[in-house]
């Protein structure tokens, strides 16, 4: 059974030191992919654009600095853990985000209540289980 958790976050767009803007940020986090979240953002004059990336990468960022690749998080300041920076990147191109920590553990704890951290892979084996014993069930139906 398919199941989700969403909220919705406002966060800074940091175009530079001089120019910034608060965007709305939809998060989903789905029990069909439970190792991912997905952000997004709604840029004004845009498209909304989709970014999707492991929900451990969050939880780690909110606390330090982590990521590899296009997404870095960390937190603005490493003694008060109240907001975090959002760091996208495709070649050369990147787009920095701020938000505040509190609306992300928020969220974190939400989708840590319908999946806890660790068990991703249970929940992966059971939908491989039942996809598998439902395509059985068919075949042997078409079959009769």
């Amino acid at each position: 059974m398919r199941e989700s958790v969403q909220a919705e976050v406002m966060m800074s767009f940091l175009v530079s030191d001089e120019l910034s803007f608060r965007i709305p940020v939809e998060l989903r986090y789905e029990t069909d992919d439970p190792y991912a979240v997905r952000f997004t953002f709604h840029l004004p004059g845009d498209a909304p654009v989709t970014w999707a990336f492991g929900r451990e990468l969050l939880v780690d960022g909110v606390a330090g600095p982590c990521g590899d690749g296009d997404v870095h998080i960390w937190p603005t300041d490493s003694e008060v853990l109240d907001e975090v920076f959002i760091r996208l990147q495709v070649g050369a191109d990147q787009a920095l985000f701020r938000a505040g920590a509190a609306p992300l553990v928020a969220f974190l704890d939400r989708t840590d209540r319908l999946v806890p951290l660790g068990q991703e892979q249970k929940l992966a084996d059971y939908d491989t289980m039942l996809d598998e014993t439902l395509d059985r069930i068919l075949a042997e139906q078409s079959a009769g």
